[in-house]
């Protein structure tokens, strides 16, 4: 009988992303659970951030996909009609969410360089002859960068963004790319407005804004672009089943899809079926102060502090005044929290009366005001082994986890934990139904999750997300607009009350990498005040008392 071979020596696992295939995580004692490391230390977290999952389990399942076809969009329809914003958006969504390289050719910065600005609506029209032509070497040196573009190695999605407006103008495009046999799906989008106040909207916010009108009275400006428009209307055609795989966009309530195939014009066809260009505002806020963060601890579950109610009463005072009224007029508004206890806390003092309420699609009906909604993807940042824990109990006993972290703070994963990658991921669906809807919405959540849509709404790279400053006791208001995204911060409960009490200050804040720069830092806090957003319950002016790694105004997170 022969024997058994032999046992392999044990070999040292390699680490990804915070964790060891096959090895099991530390376990210190997490609540009233016997555990701990080699050293014995037990952490003492009395209420801790329970998975329904189980002790071993992700917060969510998370499935990511990689993109390895190529894609060029042609945006089509007439000027003001949202195809620079529709672009912008499917950008942004793409390289934040999926790190999809993805770039916008769009033929009027072209037009600028090449013919200058200020050109009057005859230019446009089809009858002026050099017009024409300059407007088509506009579109051509567009092209041809999008060809060179679509043939580097690592991009996936180029996107031309122009009228587009005939069909031998989009055939011509196809033609130019097939012949370079690049390998690229090509799919339309065509965005139609007829709805009037819409279209006026659209013109109103963004078109009277671009470097054309630049210094042009609104009055003149818009009869110049409503004619410009017109002069497109001449000869437009709509997008037809000749045109291929393509979408149709009807005032962003309508949509017509034909021949979409692959993940990644899905992928683009789900995002804009989301998509609207109506003005909207974003409110975040975190929780008040928690008694987790009076002790330095990360994660968990705890309920707020003196402080931290305090706040909560502040916050529905406020909400009611400046959410769910606009301009003297009271509009229907939306609360999210994540599921755990602070946040629901926060929100206690939120009034939800019912209101009668008029919708963009014309139906009439009663609206339960700020209803609560919470949500588990916004729940913070699971730290796993280390949930619990201050930073300093981290460094003593994982001090190759704290040094792993704060090499690559985006990447790192928690043992039995979370990266900021992972929170990415299952913000996702987030994103879109914040893309979707109309109402304002106030979110109260955490300081890991409201940095990463704060960095996706600012148009911040996705490596600066875990260093966005998102003090205690501010709420940010956020108007995304086609070119950008407009913020106020206002504080409602300053650091000199919070700590008039005498309390202790912990040193509790993550220390940073050297070298790594703070994302919205207190200068940038000085800036946006100097531009109008002042605190209420204590103002933060040319000097607050608090920088971007302040103890308590940037509390522990994950």
């Amino acid at each position: 009988m022969s024997s058994p071979p032999p046992t392999p020596p044990p070999t040292s696992p390699t680490r990804i992303g915070g964790h060891y295939p096959g090895a099991s995580s530390p376990s210190p004692k997490v609540g009233g659970t016997e555990g701990g490391n080699a050293s014995g230390f037990k952490v003492d977290n009395p209420m801790p951030h329970i998975l329904c999952e189980g002790n071993n389990a992700q917060p969510l399942d998370i499935i990511g996909a990689t993109a390895t076809d190529k894609l060029v969009l042609i945006m089509v329809g007439l000027p003001a009609t949202g195809k620079t914003h529709t672009s912008k958006r499917i950008q942004r969504f793409l390289e934040f969410f999926h790190d999809i390289p993805c770039q916008i050719f769009n033929v009027g910065e072209y037009r600028r360089k090449i013919c200058g600005i200020n050109m009057p609506a005859s230019f446009y029209d089809n009858d002026n002859k050099e017009g024409k032509r300059q407007r088509a070497e506009a579109c051509d040196v567009a092209l041809a960068d999008l060809v060179n573009y679509m043939g580097l190695a690592g991009v996936r999605v180029g996107i031309l963004d122009a009228t587009n407006s005939t069909r031998e103008r989009r055939e011509y495009v196809k033609k130019v790319i097939r012949e370079k046999k690049l390998g690229v799906k090509v799919m339309c989008i065509e965005s139609i407005c007829n709805d009037e106040e819409l279209l006026a909207e659209n013109i109103r916010t963004v078109k009277l804004n671009t470097p054309d009108y630049k210094d042009q009275p609104p009055e003149l400006a818009m009869l110049d672009f409503l004619q410009r428009r017109e002069n497109y209307k001449k000869h437009y055609e709509s997008v037809t089943d000749l045109d291929g795989p393509h979408v149709i966009i009807h005032d962003c309530k309508k949509f017509i899809i034909n021949r979409i195939r692959g993940y990644l014009p899905l992928k683009v066809v789900h995002f804009v079926m989301n998509l609207h260009t109506l003005p909207r505002t974003f409110f975040f806020t975190r929780h008040g102060q928690s008694e987790y963060n009076t002790r330095g601890k990360i994660g968990g579950d705890s309920g707020l502090s003196p402080n931290g109610m305090e706040y909560a009463r502040r916050l529905g005072k406020w909400a009611k005044e400046r959410v769910c009224v606009v301009d003297g007029k009271e509009v229907p508004a939306r609360l999210w929290t994540s599921t755990l206890r602070r946040t629901k806390e926060t929100a206690q003092f939120i009034d939800h009366p019912t209101i009668e309420a008029k919708f963009d699609d014309g139906f009439q009906h009663d609206w339960i005001q700020m209803r609560p909604m919470a949500r588990r993807n916004l729940d913070e940042l699971y730290a796993g082994s280390c949930d619990g824990m201050t930073y300093k109990e981290i460094e003593d006993v994982f001090p190759e986890e704290f040094k792993a972290r704060q090499s690559d703070k985006l990447a790192y994963r928690y043992p039995r934990g979370e990266s900021y990658m992972d929170v990415i991921l299952r913000l996702e669906p987030l994103a879109h139904e914040m893309e979707r809807t109309r109402e304002p919405i106030m979110i109260i959540g955490h300081q890991g999750i409201l940095r990463i849509l704060y960095a996706y709404f600012m148009g911040l790279k996705r490596e600066d997300a875990p260093y966005v400053s998102i003090p205690l006791n501010h709420v940010l208001k956020l108007n995304p607009h086609a070119y950008g995204c407009k913020e106020e911060r206002t504080c409602l409960l300053s650091k000199m009350e919070m700590v008039a009490d005498g309390q202790d200050e912990p040193i509790t804040s993550m220390p940073v990498k050297a070298n790594m720069k703070r994302v919205g830092s207190k200068n940038r806090i000085e800036e946006l005040l100097r531009e109008g957003g002042k605190g209420q319950g204590g103002e933060i002016g040319a000097s607050p008392s608090w920088g971007p790694d302040d103890p308590v105004m940037n509390a522990p997170s994950c």
